[in-house]
């Protein structure tokens, strides 16, 4: 006998850095408004509100861009102290209903409900009174999606926001799957997505008539992967105990990139992006070392190059990237950048010296 389906969900607050200074200033709240760092220091968006979102604004994109697409955009530098306090009140209105709480960020996390006792054991229901929760006691808004697995609930809680929620039931998997776009399936951007294309696959249902043997040959061990997303497999459980050893930043691009020049030119928004995500972990007393340059190549080979003594800068980075680039010899498809965490320290330790400027 088959063991009984899991129940997760999968909660996402909409906009969260913009959603506290919406609930912190009302009189954004109808305004276009980004969080992110000053054009001048070549900052990036850490997020905006949907009016912004409406102007074609996203996160990780330049700041001056951002203003030439929206010039009356409200522009704040981020808080994280007010962002991490809403987190919190965020995780204690999850730990009514589970203790298996897996965070992704300070603004998302899965929740494995199997088995619980809440709303007369209705995933649906709890999930409905966790939103309500965290709307009327931490002030902002949160979209879920309930599945029987992690990846169908990640993709729930995109399908409705904001502010909604979705369900894929066990018995749904087969009638939801085949419509599905495979740019929607984690770990699928737009090179692969691309790829994939020239291979006469645009959804999980024409993803599911290739062989998993053909899958292997053409994207090697991520084929494997792609062959069960596309029938809604996913197998991972809700971690609630996770030692995260380190953090990094990648982006894969839709045009490869030719040279070590182009290569070099996306450094500066890797870096604000992972700065911005070093931003907790290092207000919570975390240290990091050294840095690391990921590179896949257009034929999907990848290498890594890392100095545990260079300093989280964009010169080191560059050193490191020629590296890496002369492993390849070829157009580059991902960058990624990131550093080795260590727990906190007593203070005056060497944190000092490494925290950086949030939104730099």
């Amino acid at each position: 006998m088959n063991p009984p389906a899991r129940k997760i969900i999968h909660i996402d607050c909409d906009c969260f850095f913009a959603a506290v200074e919406m609930r912190d200033h009302p009189e954004w709240r109808d305004v276009p408004l980004a969080v992110g760092g000053a054009p001048a220091a070549r900052g990036v968006i850490a997020t905006c509100n949907y009016p912004a979102r409406a102007f074609g604004i996203h996160s990780a994109m330049p700041s001056a861009q951002a203003l030439k697409r929206c010039p009356h955009l409200v522009l704040v530098p981020g808080d994280m102290a007010r962002y991490r306090e809403a987190s919190q009140a965020v995780r204690a209105v999850f730990e009514r209903f589970t203790s298996l709480i897996e965070p992704v960020s300070l603004d998302e996390a899965y929740l494995d409900v199997s088995g619980q006792p809440h709303c007369q054991g209705s995933a649906t229901r709890m999930a409905e009174a966790i939103r309500a929760a965290i709307r009327h006691e931490v002030g902002i808004t949160a979209s879920a999606g309930i599945a029987p697995n992690k990846m169908l609930a990640k993709i729930a809680s995109d399908w409705n926001k904001p502010d909604g929620q979705w369900l894929i039931r066990p018995q749904d998997i087969a009638e939801f799957m085949p419509s599905l776009p495979v740019h929607k399936l984690n770990g699928v951007g737009p090179a692969t997505a691309a790829r994939l294309a020239a291979l006469g696959v645009s959804t999980c249902g024409q993803l599911q008539q290739l062989p998993l043997a053909e899958l292997a040959q053409r994207f090697g061990r991520f084929g494997e992967r792609l062959h069960q997303m596309a029938r809604g497999e996913d197998t991972r459980p809700v971690r609630s105990e996770r030692v995260r050893k380190s953090l990094s930043v990648e982006r894969t691009y839709p045009v490869d990139l030719p040279d070590l020049a182009a290569c070099a030119a996306q450094l500066p928004s890797l870096l604000a992006a992972l700065t911005a995500r070093l931003a907790p972990w290092l207000a919570s007393g975390g240290q990091f070392r050294g840095a690391w340059v990921k590179v896949r190549f257009a034929d999907f080979h990848h290498t890594t190059v890392e100095d545990i003594h260079a300093p989280l800068t964009e010169p080191a980075l560059h050193a490191l990237l020629v590296q890496a680039l002369a492993r390849g010899g070829q157009p580059v498809r991902l960058l990624g950048v990131g550093v080795r965490l260590m727990p906190p320290a007593a203070p005056h330790s060497a944190r000092h010296s490494q925290q950086l400027e949030l939104f730099a």
